[in-house]
Order: C-alpha cells, then sequence, then structure tokens
C-alpha cells in the first residue's frame, strides 16, 4: 500500500503573511528549528514561502552584478532584473519583500513516491501542502518525514 502526503504531512503549519516583519518569521524559524514557513494571504491561501535560503541574503549581502563598459555604454553580464530581485531581499523589511512568490505545492491525496521526486528534482526541502477546492495551507512535508516514513516501512 503507498502511502499518500496526507499520511506524513505535519498539518495545520505555522504560517506568516506578507506583512509579518522578517524578524518575527526569523524568531520562528529559530525557534522551532525548522527550515521554513508557508506565507498566506488574510484568507489563509497560499502566496509563498520563506526559507532560511531567503534569510541568508540578509546577513551575507549582495555583490553588484558584473558588467564591462564598451563604448561609453554599459553591458551587464548577468540579468540586471535578478540582480535587482536580490537587492530587494537584502534590504528588505518584511515576509513578503524577502519571499519566495512561486511555492511549489502538493496536494494531500497525492503518493510519497510523488513527493519525493518533485523534493529531488527542484532541490528542495520542503512541498507546502495545499487544498484542492481553495488552495489553503493544509500541511507541509519535509525531507525528513519522507525518511521517517520509509524507516516506517
Amino acid at each position: 500500500m503507498t502511502k499518500t502526503v496526507a499520511e506524513i504531512m505535519t498539518p495545520n503549519p505555522i504560517t506568516v503573511t506578507p506583512q509579518s516583519s522578517l524578524q518575527e518569521a526569523i524568531q520562528i524559524i529559530a525557534e522551532k528549528n525548522i527550515s521554513g514557513l508557508p506565507v498566506v494571504n488574510d484568507s489563509g491561501q497560499l502566496v509563498g514561502v520563506i526559507s532560511e535560503a531567503d534569510l541568508m541574503w540578509q546577513e551575507t549581502g549582495i555583490d553588484p552584478p558584473p558588467y564591462i563598459m564598451f563604448l561609453d555604454s554599459v553591458i551587464y553580464l548577468q540579468n540586471p532584473n535578478r540582480h535587482e530581485k536580490l537587492v530587494h531581499k537584502v534590504l528588505g523589511q518584511t515576509v513578503g519583500e524577502v519571499m519566495t512568490d512561486r511555492p511549489i505545492t502538493i496536494k494531500p491525496d497525492q503518493t510519497l513516491r510523488e513527493a519525493a521526486h518533485l523534493m529531488t528534482e527542484r532541490k528542495i526541502g520542503r512541498l507546502i501542502v495545499t487544498d484542492e477546492t481553495d488552495g489553503t495551507v493544509s500541511g507541509i512535508v519535509t525531507r525528513g518525514d519522507i525518511i521517517k516514513a520509509m524507516a516506517s516501512n
């Protein structure tokens, strides 16, 4: 019998809103020893995720994008839009300014195998479980949850 995401997920995870302060998100992540938080709107619908990786930019800062000067023109060697997005992460004060706004989600009735495949393919440590009808957050599945489920077989 194949296990589903609903059987192994952590239900009703702690969430934050885009208006939450970064300090609040940092405190929750540190105190609860978790690697990220779903970001929801006032209706409880998923709008993003904030992770340790998003928060690391606050501490590391950012270097200007590489460029060359040619005939009084600036030619960027990397996409300047990506640089602008990273600047917002470094200078952001709210969760909405720093979060990843396209989180990878999974449905509760999908299999453990599908969850593991998606995490491996996308190189992510967590999947947000969303309700199929209204898009609200119903749980979270981490790599650790999958490993525990494998161990219980």
